[in-house]
């Protein structure tokens, strides 16, 4: 694959970065994950909005112009004869020798990767996917929030308990905080709803504040709906009528089966055919919620509020191309 390096587009073997890149030694640098519409990047000043900021708190000096990066984002899809991609810009700090920094980061180095997005599987937002809680704990931020950084060991070790475990194929992992509540999946962010009113893990749980987690919470409120973010339970969370995970990838996807620690499995939500296709229903903000298709298939299915946000986060992302 191409990849463009500060700004060249080149085989990614030739795209090299100095072992005494902070990156590299400390961890010091940070990335963003998002996917094109029509070869166009969605959400994109606000990736770079959470990328400045969060270089600017750790001493990177790193600014670029939007339209530009649109521009070299363009060229590699080209170069990877890609009409739409899943895009990683990753910005490291650069060289500091070796030995703690005394001082800002004036050279850092941005990386753009390309790979072709994954398959698109209709039956995966229909019956939606298990999320198996772990037994991994979510770890603290490093700074007052978290930064999506290089550092990124806790994510790999859940993700290595997860692929350990007897979990389906496909499913995500679940992590709490050390004080025992929900946060965020290994890579994704989390929504459930009880009587109507959607519920997200809050900020200061530890979990990354993430772009399409925002985009579906401003939605869900101009759809009429009541967002809380706060401190839950995974007893909380057993109880919910539905759930879904966000991330820039997969949009929005149902979670149709719980699993806890021990492998045993919950359903969310009603069974296929039990009651869909019966018109409007009205939740308890009253926010009207769209009919739902008929199923196909046994089993449980995604619930009205997730296809609904689901439809409106799509549609979100034809008009920003």
């Amino acid at each position: 694959m191409k990849v463009a390096f500060n700004g060249d587009v080149m085989d990614a073997g030739q795209a090299v970065i100095s072992i005494y890149d902070h990156g590299f030694l400390y961890g010091l640098g940070l990335f963003e994950t998002f996917r094109t519409y029509g070869g166009r990047a969605y959400l994109l000043e606000r990736h770079l909005r959470r990328l400045e900021a969060g270089c600017a708190s750790l001493g990177i000096r790193y600014k670029t112009d939007q339209s530009t990066l649109e521009a070299s984002i363009a060229e590699l899809l080209h170069a990877n004869e890609l009409k739409d991609g899943y895009v990683r810009l990753t910005v490291t700090a650069g060289d500091g020798g070796l030995g703690l920094p005394m001082g800002d980061y004036e050279q850092p180095q941005e990386l753009i990767l390309m790979k072709p997005l994954p398959p698109y599987q209709a039956a995966l937002y229909e019956h939606g996917r298990e999320l198996r809680l772990l037994h991994t704990k979510r770890n603290t931020p490093e700074g007052e929030i978290r930064l999506k950084s290089l550092h990124y060991m806790n994510n790999i070790i859940a993700k290595r308990e997860l692929a350990a475990s007897n979990a389906s194929p496909g499913a995500e992992g679940l992590m709490l905080s050390g004080a025992g509540l929900l946060t965020e999946g290994i890579v994704s962010n989390l929504f459930f709803t009880q009587d109507g009113v959607i519920r997200t893990p809050a900020v200061d749980t530890g979990i990354l504040p993430g772009i399409t987690r925002e985009r579906v919470m401003e939605l869900a409120r101009a759809a009429g709906f009541q967002v809380e973010e706060g401190h839950y339970s995974w007893n909380q969370l057993l109880g919910a009528d539905e759930i879904w995970l966000t991330g820039s990838v997969q949009e929005l996807v149902p979670v149709t089966r719980l699993s806890g620690t021990d492998g045993t499995l919950v359903k969310v939500g009603k069974e296929a055919g039990a009651g869909s296709g019966v018109g409007y229903g009205k939740a308890r903000n009253g926010a009207m919620l769209e009919p739902e298709a008929e199923a196909g298939k046994a089993g449980t299915v995604a619930g009205p509020i997730t296809r609904q946000l689901l439809k409106a986060y799509r549609s979100d992302t034809m008009r920003s191309k």
